[in-house]
């Protein structure tokens, strides 16, 4: 394959009309609101939510009148830009100006964040009813909306990065939103710092950028990446990489998501879904002239997916917090996707696919466990329901379709795009083929057994929560602001992928990624799916035997070491405290200390001794002419043996 398949022309880039010339609406309008909610103050409280409903309403109405121009239009010209202004003026031959791309990639982001968000944004105005700040809350929904909209619709990496550090600020607002409990303030701080170390290779791969092709546009990058060396690419998509890492909580860089859980429900079901960590792979997609460039960058982004979806399914199975199971599932999926994205622009399609049917499944089971939480007192320790099925139903067929949906249930979401992803990763050369492939089907396995875990432990079972006494729980579905939203991410859970997999969305993706060769994997199609459904259906079977067959004990046992080891999140703190944490604590430590005993000490050495020299010279003066004229005559002396020395030698 070549770079052509990447590499945009700019003759098909046409110019912006229609709905598509306003597509900065769709940003603009979540951010106006977000200004009057927080400018209005407690005045906003009665009607704020519904003004942040609106704006986001709006801007899915936009989206999707954008989405049905470019159906209207030729394949080939589903590529519309629009100049905003002229952010940084000519310097040189160097210049940036703020617009936007409207392309089927970034389109469907849109419709994903806008739909997706918007049904969020109901679902929280019954969840955060009773919270005093609930329209600072919406507020900050409405900034991430805006944020991210403008991180997919910027038509270069520098107002791609604009959208970037947006997102950033808003999910540290929105995970840290109850920032009265240390530990939330303390997860918020987390995810905020282990983001900047990914903004960081954004950066410094932009430098790269100005440096090789003078432009920072996705167009002028695509072109220009075919013309200069391997190193370079690679250079530019490890970097790149780096900063996917950070926002899409992949290895290295993943030890924030679990904690991010600290924030609102809705929080995690837009962040963590739908939204925020999706970015990374974006970032992956569009920039996949880069890595058809450099082939090694792009098996490094297959590596990192294939470590990540491992690790998070581990963490996963041996979690109780629901939220935190579902976060750790988040990872792993992300995992999938990062790993089709680095196998070139088949792969890429495929991860995009898993993306909106992932955003659909996973926010709607975020917004079951939230509803769980709404009935049961806030709890999240799965060991403590059990037989919630028959008190919440419209909660457990909802739960239930998500459920089915993420273990590729056939012929579900799921089963049309994670399973794509297998086939994928059973295609290229020698060895790869049957370890990328083997990996995927067993962590299939593994998140039908942690997922089932999680729905048996919830839903079916004995009932290990008590209906009297003090600690009595009546556990209800909620009202219908909360069951609505649930209720459609259930149906976009169910059939969303078959609509996809049956209208070519791969063909309406390829004006932005490129043509899909298809390749052939090395085993049939039939033979993976069989494969893959025996690897499932033993997960199943598995969790039904410790699980349902047999009671869950309301205490977790201590397990295996390794059981220990998941439940610590296979010790990532305690690794980037012992290789960042104490050794930079180390270097600041010495730094101070460095700087106290010579820089100070200088200081003060000079401010102590100009006083000590004073009295010492102050000595000197003592009023006797006769001392004086010694003085001179003793240095009269010293200046004639310098003189006669001077001569001698």
């Amino acid at each position: 394959m070549t770079n052509d398949f990447f590499a945009l022309n700019t003759a098909d880039v046409g110019q912006a009309t229609g709905a598509a010339d306003m597509i900065w609406l769709t940003v603009a309008i979540p951010l106006i609101s977000f200004a009057i909610l927080l400018l209005a103050g407690r005045r906003a409280d009665k009607w704020g939510h519904w003004l942040a409903i609106g704006a986001s309403t709006a801007s899915f109405a936009i989206g999707l009148a954008a989405t049905i121009q470019l159906l209207g239009m030729d394949a080939g010209s589903r590529v519309v830009e629009s100049t905003l202004y002229t952010w940084v003026p000519a310097v040189g031959d160097f210049s940036i100006d703020f617009g936007t791309r409207v392309d089927p990639l970034s389109i469907t982001f849109v419709m994903l964040v806008t739909f997706v968000g918007t049904l969020i944004h109901i679902y929280s105005v019954s969840y955060m009813e009773h919270d005093p700040d609930r329209r600072r809350f919406f507020a900050y929904l409405n900034l991430f909306v805006a944020a991210m909209l403008l991180l997919v619709l910027g038509n270069s990496y520098a107002v791609l990065f604009f959208g970037w550090e947006g997102v950033g600020l808003a999910s540290y607002l929105l995970i840290s939103f109850w920032n009265q409990v240390p530990e939330y303030a303390t997860a918020g701080k987390k995810a905020f710092i282990m983001n900047r170390v990914g903004d960081l290779g954004m950066l410094i791969a932009m430098m790269g950028m100005i440096n090789l092709f003078g432009s920072v546009t996705f167009t002028d990058v695509s072109v220009g990446v075919a013309g200069v060396s391997e190193g370079s690419a690679t250079f530019i998509g490890i970097f790149l990489l780096l900063a996917a890492c950070g926002k899409s909580a992949q290895f290295p860089l993943q030890a924030w998501l679990g904690d991010a859980m600290a924030g609102p429900t809705p929080v995690s079901a837009l962040i963590h879904a739908a939204t925020m960590v999706t970015a990374g792979v974006y970032l992956m997609v569009r920039s996949g002239a880069v890595y058809e460039a450099a082939p090694t960058a792009a098996l490094v982004v297959a590596l990192i997916g294939l470590i990540t979806l491992v690790f998070g399914a581990i963490v996963g199975a041996a979690k109780d917090d629901m939220k935190k199971v579902l976060a750790a599932s988040t990872m792993s999926q992300i995992g999938y996707m990062m790993l089709a994205a680095g196998l070139g622009p088949v792969g890429a399609g495929f991860a995009i696919f898993h993306l909106v049917t992932h955003g659909f499944f996973k926010a709607n089971m975020f917004l079951g466990a939230g509803a769980v939480m709404h009935a049961m007192d806030d709890e999240v320790d799965i060991r403590g329901f059990g037989g919630l099925g028959k008190h919440m139903k419209i909660t457990y067929y909802t739960f239930l379709a998500g459920y089915l949906a993420i273990i590729g249930f056939p012929f579900l979401s799921g089963f049309y795009s994670k399973d794509k992803i297998i086939e994928i990763a059973f295609t290229g050369d020698g060895a790869q083929p049957w370890i990328f492939g083997g990996i995927t089907v067993v962590v299939a396995g593994l998140t039908a057994f942690y997922m089932s875990r999680l729905f048996f432990g919830i839903f079916l079972g004995k009932e290990r929560w008590t209906s009297e006494g003090a600690d009595a729980k009546q556990p209800h579905d909620p009202s219908p602001l909360m069951w609505v939203p649930m209720a459609l991410l259930a149906l976009g859970s169910l059939g969303l992928g078959a609509v996809l997999n049956y209208t070519g969305f791969l063909t309406w993706l390829e004006p932005a990624i490129g043509h899909v060769p298809h390749e052939d994997p090395v085993l049939s199609i039939p033979v993976i799916t069989t494969i893959t459904l025996v690897s499932v259906a033993i997960g199943v079977g598995i969790a039904w035997k410790m699980y349902l067959a047999s009671p869950m004990p309301k205490v977790a046992p201590e397990g295996s070491g390794l059981t220990r080891a998941a439940r610590s999140d296979l010790y990532q703190d305690t690794v980037n405290e012992n290789l960042f944490m104490k050794p930079g604590i180390a270097i600041v430590a010495a730094t101070d200390a460095a700087d106290r005993t010579m820089i100070d000490g200088v200081v003060e050495g000079v401010g102590k001794g100009a006083p000590a020299l004073g009295r010492a010279v102050g000595k000197l003066q003592t009023g006797y002419v006769r001392n004086y004229a010694s003085y001179v005559s003793i240095g009269l002396v010293i200046a004639l043996i310098a003189v006669v020395a001077s001569v001698a030698f």
